[in-house]
């Protein structure tokens, strides 16, 4: 392969796994589970499609029934799910790449009738403003969740589909603590009012995120198949504390997940166009990061990936792997595209999601 971008190109090691380059790729909710969750034959060709990149993330996969504002989304709760992951993971094998499932829950943000009967839930009962769902209809909006009585019982939860992803096949776990869903909401004092021990503090807010992280490496029995994606600008899902509270909360939660020795920690600015801050994540907090590895994403593109996997423009040091998320839905093939020079084609938005009665339109087509 032509080496316009040599770094990118090149492997690194993930603790055991080697990845066979530092291309990453972003989850990418596409909506195309059948109903109950289950991946199909269909997903499994989209993954196989897209084995340049060295890593693969999953699309956001539920933890349980509840949580939830998309339709025909994967989930890690049931026998019928874990068989349908495990066509997706030996295809990914097969085409010689790696892949971890995101864990995902959208706590406060779900929408309330798609909750198996149950209210939403969330550290506090602090409502999100806003609530424009995508795909279902906006009415009524964000609602007030239910405080979750017992954090300890969803760590549970999420221990338990760190347990299926292995079963699945997956090469290890991602927890989605960004974004404003369920993590990023014990995260932050915006959404989080407890004054028990999950809340309250620097630190007491940020022990829903570690000790789901510590339960992850515990079923895995390998703390480098488990990572986790921060989004602390902000800026989305009404989140967004000051710069000066993100700073502190932020730091004190970064520096305890590298004493964790976990295999990466991914920075997103997110959306900073609606953010509540202006804290540039990978600036703030690359220095603090001395065990994991890096991985940055948010508008990437080869240049800028190479000159900050080669450490230019990054404060603190390089990164070890760039992240590139739409580039993906239609350049299945996106690192030779771009070692290659070649055009990077976009997608129509319209066929982001499950909009079509062929379901392969604007997703397996490319």
């Amino acid at each position: 392969m032509p080496t316009k971008y040599p770094t990118l190109a090149s492997p690194i090691q993930l603790g055991s796994l080697t990845l066979k380059n530092r291309a990453v790729m972003a989850s990418l909710t596409r909506n195309r589970a059948s109903p109950g969750g289950v991946p199909t034959d269909l997903m499994a060709l989209y993954y196989s499609q897209r084995c340049s990149a060295g890593l693969i993330l999953s699309e956001g996969t539920f933890v349980e029934e509840i949580g939830g504002a998309w339709l025909n989304v994967p989930g890690l709760y049931t026998p019928a799910q874990i068989k349908g992951w495990k066509k997706v993971t030996a295809a990914v094998h097969e085409n010689n790449s790696l892949i971890f499932a995101q864990l995902w829950h959208l706590g406060r943000v779900a929408h309330p009738h798609h909750q198996a009967g149950r209210p939403n839930v969330g550290p506090s009962a602090v409502k999100a403003e806003g609530g424009k769902f995508r795909l279902l209809a906006d009415s009524p909006g964000y609602v007030t969740p239910a405080p979750i009585e017992d954090p300890s019982e969803y760590v549970e939860i999420y221990r338990k589909a760190a347990r299926a992803a292995k079963e699945a096949g997956f090469d290890g776990v991602e927890l989605h603590a960004g974004t404003g869903y369920l993590p990023h909401q014990f995260i932050e004092a915006r959404s989080n009012k407890r004054t028990d021990k999950w809340g309250g503090s620097v630190e007491n807010r940020a022990r829903f995120v570690l000790e789901i992280i510590k339960a992850c490496v515990a079923e895995w029995g390998d703390s480098k198949r488990v990572g986790i994606k921060l989004t602390p600008a902000g800026g989305y899902n009404d989140m967004g504390d000051s710069d000066d509270d993100a700073r502190k909360q932020y730091t004190y939660l970064i520096q305890e997940l590298d004493k964790l020795d976990i295999g990466y920690i991914q920075f997103s600015q997110g959306f900073p166009t609606a953010g509540f801050n202006s804290l540039v994540p990978l600036d703030e907090f690359r220095p603090l990061v001395k065990n994991a590895l890096v991985f940055n994403n948010g508008g990437l593109t080869g240049d800028i990936a190479e000159d900050q996997l080669k450490g230019k423009g990054v404060v603190g040091g390089p990164i070890h792997a760039a992240v590139f998320g739409r580039d993906y839905i239609a350049n299945h093939n996106l690192l030779h595209v771009l070692q290659t020079g070649g055009e990077v084609k976009n997608a129509d938005p319209a066929l982001y999601y499950d909009t079509a009665d062929d379901l392969s339109l604007g997703y397996t087509d490319y």
